[in-house]
């Protein structure tokens, strides 16, 4: 019996060392295979962190570019708006004052008003065109920046022309009639002046005891010639 016994213990004495021995190689694998997993898997994160940032470093590179090249196409577009720009303005201004010069807008400005009135005395000359033309002239040569008569502008194709047999005055093609009055802008003193003058026109006028007045205005208005230019044989 008591062989038996010792048998039994001997028995579960090398059994349990024998599991010991076990779980002992069994944890020493599990860790071994943990490791190598952690490893293995450390190993693979930074691979595909280094490749992830490599890849967003290309995009970021991209991106950059991109940004940069259209800031580059906004700074060349605002300044070629700019030159556009100023450009546009130059010739808005330009046309502006080759239009003024052809008499195509209204203007104003300080200078004279002529006023001709007809006279019920038959041994006054009636007025003519050749009168106005004369007064028309004369203003131009004073310096006169603009000319109407009758609030027709005169530009340098205008005509004022009397027509015998109607007795009438004709400006640009329309018939006026009196009283004429003569608006030009300019230096109104000297313009006054290249009027009044011994030998001017309105002083011979008045020498006939023909009516004409002239008073300086600061501001004058002259409106635009409402007729087409045409040109025949320039091109």
């Amino acid at each position: 019996m008591k062989k038996m016994k010792k048998g039994k213990i001997t028995m579960i004495i090398t059994a349990g060392i024998a599991c010991f021995v076990l779980v002992l190689v069994m944890t020493m694998q599990f860790k071994i295979v943990n490791e190598a997993d952690i490893t293995s898997i450390e190993n693979m994160r930074k691979s595909e962190l280094s490749t992830e940032l490599a890849n967003w470093k290309t995009r970021y590179d991209e991106v950059n570019n991109q940004y940069e090249e259209t800031v580059d196409m906004i700074e060349e577009y605002k300044n070629n708006s700019e030159s556009n720009e100023e450009t546009n303005n130059l010739m808005d201004s330009e046309l502006e004052q080759i239009n003024m010069s052809l008499g195509k807008t209204d203007v104003e400005g300080q200078g004279i008003i002529i006023t001709i009135n007809e006279t019920d005395n038959e041994e006054i000359e009636d007025i003519t065109a050749d009168d106005l033309l004369v007064i028309v002239n004369a203003l131009k040569l004073a310096g006169a920046e603009a000319i109407s008569i009758n609030d027709q502008r005169i530009i340098n194709m205008s005509d004022i022309v009397y027509i015998d047999a109607a007795k009438v005055i004709r400006v640009n093609g329309e018939r006026i009639l009196a009283p004429y009055t003569i608006k030009a802008i300019g230096d109104s003193s000297y313009l006054e002046s290249s009027l009044i003058g011994n030998g001017g026109a309105v002083d011979e006028m008045r020498k006939k005891e023909q009516d004409v007045t002239i008073e300086k205005e600061n501001n004058v208005t002259i409106y635009k010639y409402n007729g087409d230019i045409e040109t025949k044989y320039m091109e």
